[in-house]
């Protein structure tokens, strides 16, 4: 279950990411964090923290919620 979550978070990211035309690296800058970070997250890499979550929701403009919701 834990891996499922996982899974649907970084797919939530990529998707995010690329319907914004966004690299990894621009997503990044805009978050604060470093590019690197946003690759393994979503290359299972990383489990992001919520503070990192919470910059990555900030950088694309939503709520924590919003990014955490999956279809």
């Amino acid at each position: 279950m834990v891996e499922d979550v996982r899974i649907k978070f970084s797919q939530r990211l990529q998707n995010l990411r690329i319907e914004r035309n966004l690299s990894q690296e621009k997503l990044a800058l805009l978050c604060g964090i470093d590019r690197t970070h946003i690759g393994r997250i979503e290359r299972l890499e990383r489990t992001p923290s919520l503070v990192i979550l919470q910059k990555i929701a900030d950088g694309l403009g939503m709520s924590l919620t919003e990014l955490l919701t999956f279809n």
